[in-house]
């Protein structure tokens, strides 16, 4: 039995020790990323020593913020900024670590909801509507906590603003980026199978096509520098957000929670219970999943101009 478990001990210590040889060799020969600037070439503004990526739309009209959630670079609001544009001036915002502004922590919810009222400040953004897809609501509810007179109103688009999955100790996120985090993260962002298949269940079945351009457009802001160490640091927090008892404080703020029917990632009944504690109509787009604003640009942008003004 002994040499039994001395076999299976030494066994183990091998792997650990072919693995971690593997993964900072790995490391090494792969690129560790490039600036976002080449990526992206703007424009950005700088809000408390960070550059922050945008998109912009439209000339005249009431303000319009977008903001979008988990690694949603501003290019998935392409098809609805347009639209909204015509009437409005919109702006679509890179919440880091997404997309391609400046991966510099921390990336908490406060810290968001200080950037997006620092983007307001630099290019004078005044009474906008705010409208948060998936994470991003949490931001939206947030300012309205926090400014509530300084909105024209807020749109949660898919997603219900709540905290959830709960947080880890802040040690683990150290533990997880070198060597094998960092080695896991490159094999899978360079992995276009993860992609489409993401993709696909958050398009639902009435989705643009998933090409090889598609999947370029996600993956692309993965490879901005300090991207795995950013994502490593967001381990600790857990989905930041609110509660249904906070969302019940939001006063003098008018609401919309907007919703498609096929979301698989964020529940229906979850939208719902949403606009219920904010006392805000809910809109169910029947074709559209998580992933509604290039599925149903054209309802997204009707109910949010109405919203606007």
């Amino acid at each position: 039995m002994r040499r039994w478990l001395k076999r299976i001990g030494l066994g183990l210590l091998g792997f650990v020790a072919a693995l971690t040889l593997f993964s900072v060799v790995y490391d090494a020969l792969s690129s560790d990323g490039v600036a976002a600037q080449k990526l992206y070439a703007g424009p950005y503004v700088e809000v408390d020593g960070r550059a922050l990526a945008y998109r912009r739309w439209g000339s005249h009209g009431s303000p319009i913020v977008l903001i979008g959630g988990f690694i949603e670079p501003s290019d998935a609001w392409r098809e609805v900024g347009p639209l909204l544009g015509r009437t409005h001036r919109v702006y679509a915002l890179d919440l880091p670590p997404f997309g391609y502004s400046e991966r510099k922590g921390p990336y908490t919810l406060d810290t968001w909801l200080d950037e997006v009222e620092g983007f307001e400040h630099a290019l004078r953004i005044v009474h906008p509507t705010l409208v948060g897809h998936s994470l991003g609501a949490a931001d939206v509810v947030g300012e309205a906590l926090r400014h509530p007179k300084a909105l024209r109103g807020i749109v949660l688009l898919d997603g219900d603003a709540l905290s959830g999955g709960g947080s880890v100790p802040s040690w683990i996120g150290d533990l997880a980026i070198e060597p094998y985090f960092t080695a896991l993260y490159r094999l899978l962002t360079g992995w276009n199978w993860i992609f489409h298949q993401g993709l696909k269940t958050a398009y639902g079945p009435y989705g643009p096509k998933l090409t090889h351009t598609e999947l370029e457009r996600w993956k692309q802001p993965f490879r901005v520098i300090g991207t795995a160490r950013a994502f490593a640091q967001l381990l600790p927090h857990g989905i930041q957000g609110y509660t249904l008892a906070d969302l019940r404080r939001v006063k003098d703020v008018p609401g919309l929670v907007i919703w498609g029917a096929k979301d698989t990632t964020d529940p229906v009944s979850a939208g719902r219970a949403s606009a219920a504690a904010l006392r805000a109509p809910f809109v169910l787009l029947p074709r559209a999943a998580h992933l509604s604003m290039l599925v149903d640009p054209g309802s997204i942008a009707r109910d949010v101009n109405r919203m606007a003004g």
